[in-house]
């Protein structure tokens, strides 16, 4: 129903898009010019949705889960400054697996506003009772990617590393899912799907886990498909061992222009991921994360990711392979980027402007048609704490979501590109800024509702507390 909803809609959108351009009445050659440029970024389109409806979640079988289970499973999990709620909740969640890790290594990078001591009281207690063997350190501030490289050098016998945020929150069989396409021999990486804990906090949740969810699973499964994943998610990403160890002193060491790079640790963990082989996603493999309930909390997030996307990509333009889909892939998308910023600008700014000729109003739906059908995806996902009109309603906030995209993160994304010299990290650094309820420990989760999340899959249910104010 989902797949036909999606032809459907992209459909009308093509004749939206073929109206549009009748109607504009350019005319000579900047008219030929318009079409083609239309017929360019259509085709694009329809070669995305092609590739994103051949993605396939590799399944588990007996024979699979036997191999699999012979691997040693290390989580890496640095925390700096989170709130301890949501750091005990996550922590609760590797207890809860269907395949528990063998070792879990908490590395606390520093941080100025708690000492976590009721948190790590409990987990130790609480790792042994699961027979989990964990670490717990706490080190000088240094960085992300310094924290995860103490974690490493407490498992050096680990097959396969899964990387974690402080504020994850695994789905019940998420470690057991990212395992599977381990299965095959050439696959390096696994990245999970990111669900936001805390959508329905306001209207800017909402719509960043609607726009968030929606490219992880049109624009990264359409990457998947091919084995070439450029980003896996930071909440929830998996490893061979090798990837990470071998190369850690670059992980460790990267500069840009000079400078050391604070941020940009996933691409660039997916990066040596993909010099060696494929990198996949497993849309099975689920974690829930805390969303930016904050404007400037959102943009200082995104800003950061804007210029580690572009240091990346000169990294992927000099180290990746001519004859890799990954490259291609690559440039394909900075051509999407700056054709449709390009083609944007001059029909609202330099034909009006200079020639009297206004798009008109039938244009502007176009994207809202092409945002509609690509967001059926996210209607795909099930929430047993959420009614389905509730989703549906976040559904057709997405023109919202396409003129926030088109506006406001078009400009930060340019602003990265144009800055990304600014290598430090930009957030966290008065301590966390959303939080679970507040308190240490676990305490706040009385504050909390509890909601019950199913996963479709296996029909097991995971507890967890819906956090519902922020902190500054």
């Amino acid at each position: 129903m989902v797949f036909t909803g999606a032809v459907a809609l992209t459909l009308a959108a093509a004749w939206a898009a073929q109206h549009a351009l009748q109607a504009a009445h350019y005319g000579g050659p900047a008219g030929s010019r318009l079409a083609a440029v239309w017929t360019i970024t259509f085709a694009l389109l329809m070669l995305q949705t092609v590739m994103y409806h051949l993605e396939r979640t590799r399944r588990l079988t007996p024979r699979i889960k036997r191999q699999l289970d012979a691997l040693h499973v290390a989580i890496l999990m640095p925390t700096y400054n989170e709130d301890p709620g949501y750091l005990r909740l996550g922590l609760q969640s590797f207890i809860d697996q269907s395949r528990r890790p063998d070792s879990v290594h908490v590395v606390d990078d520093g941080s100025t506003n708690t000492d976590y001591a009721e948190v790590r009281a409990w987990w130790h207690v609480a790792a042994a009772t699961a027979g989990i063997a964990t670490s717990w350190q706490r080190v000088p501030n240094a960085g992300k990617r310094h924290a995860q490289a103490h974690g490493v050098r407490k498992s050096s016998d680990a097959d396969i590393y899964v990387t974690v945020d402080s504020d994850s929150c695994l789905a019940p069989n998420a470690i057991e899912q990212a395992l599977v396409p381990f299965a095959r021999p050439r696959v390096q990486s696994v990245a999970g799907i990111v669900i936001s804990t805390n959508h329905r906090a306001n209207l800017l949740a909402r719509i960043t886990d609607l726009w968030f969810l929606t490219g992880q699973l049109v624009d990264r499964s359409a990457l998947s498909a091919m084995g070439s994943v450029l980003v896996n998610s930071g909440p929830l990403a998996a490893y061979r061992a090798d990837v990470v160890r071998d190369n850690l002193d670059s992980y460790l060491n990267e500069t840009f222009m000079g400078r050391p790079v604070m941020f940009s640790d996933d691409s660039l963990l997916t990066l040596y991921a993909l010099l060696r082989g494929q990198t996949v996603q497993q849309p099975s493999a689920v974690v829930f994360t805390a969303m930016p309930e904050k404007t400037g909390h959102l943009l200082r997030m995104y800003l950061r990711w804007m210029r580690g996307s572009t240091i990346r990509s000169i990294w992927r333009m000099r180290y990746l392979p001519l004859n890799r889909w990954a490259y291609w892939a690559h440039l394909l998308r900075w051509f999407q980027v700056a054709l449709s910023t390009t083609v944007l600008v001059w029909l609202l700014v330099v034909e009006p402007a200079a020639y009297g000729n206004y798009p008109p109003a039938s244009f502007l739906v176009v994207p809202f048609l092409i945002g509609w059908a690509q967001g059926l995806r996210y209607l795909g996902i099930i929430r047993s704490d959420e009614r389905l009109r509730s989703r549906i309603l976040t559904w057709l906030l997405m023109p919202l979501a396409v003129v926030w995209a088109w506006t406001v993160l078009r400009f930060m994304r340019w602003y990265g590109v144009a800055t990304c010299a600014k290598t430090g990290w930009g957030t966290r650094q008065n301590g966390a800024e959303v939080s679970l309820g507040g308190g240490s420990g676990g305490g706040a989760d009385a504050e909390a509702p509890l909601a019950k999340l199913l996963d479709p899959l296996s029909e097991t249910t995971i507890e967890m507390r819906i956090p519902r104010r922020t902190t500054a």
